[in-house]
């Protein structure tokens, strides 16, 4: 059984890889052309679901005998913003790039008079396959603060402390974030889907 990940982000890609390294695991381009796919669902649930049932259906049929996708939708949900950026956090600048999403975020942080704010990472992990389409989730609670610390992990990770440490998840080796993460959290429950599928197939 081979995993497409319907993803193009090389550092989303590395980060499920070192966790599934149990699994076959490929990136989306060895199998299709990447396309766009509108996400217009109104929650992680659904958009990760939308993202590995169209790649799902653009795989040939005898392809999908012997693969399953693995999608994941994840976002940041910020207390004192009413939850934003949640769904829209990889677009919330509009301007396609961590580094304008951040901006924004600080700025609306400040514009409140905060410094930080409680917060949770939030992702879905969503599988499609001949057998059907699954969908698991999980979260990772902390806060943002407004000064950007630490060069690794990517997205808004250079802002996020997560609850019982003092360092921001670019401050973290990726072994210490991947034992408390969001990602790593719903990844662990896919695997149990991922091993049934995996007899199923044979």
């Amino acid at each position: 059984m081979k995993i497409i990940l319907a993803t193009s982000n090389a550092h989303k890609f590395a980060e499920v890889k070192k966790i599934l390294k149990n699994f076959e695991l490929y990136p989306l381009e060895e199998f299709l052309t990447p396309f766009e796919i509108k996400e217009n669902g109104m929650s992680f649930k659904e958009n990760a679901l939308i993202k590995s049932k169209a790649v799902f259906n653009a795989i040939s049929k005898e392809k999908q005998k012997k693969i399953v996708v693995l999608s994941d939708d994840s976002g940041l949900c910020v207390e004192a913003l009413g939850a934003q950026p949640g769904i829209y956090s990889a677009r919330f600048s509009k301007q396609g790039t961590d580094e304008k999403n951040r901006e924004k975020l600080i700025k609306k942080l400040r514009k409140l008079k905060l410094s930080q704010s409680k917060a949770y990472y939030k992702t879905a992990i969503a599988l499609s396959s001949i057998w059907g389409d699954f969908c698991v989730q999980a979260t990772m609670h902390g806060k943002v603060i407004c000064k950007e610390r630490g060069s690794g992990g990517f997205g808004y990770d250079c802002l996020f402390i997560p609850n019982h440490f003092d360092k921001t998840l670019a401050e973290l080796s990726s072994e210490e974030k991947n034992s408390i993460s969001h990602r790593f959290k719903a990844l662990d429950l896919a695997q149990i889907l991922l091993r049934i599928l995996a007899r199923n197939y044979g």
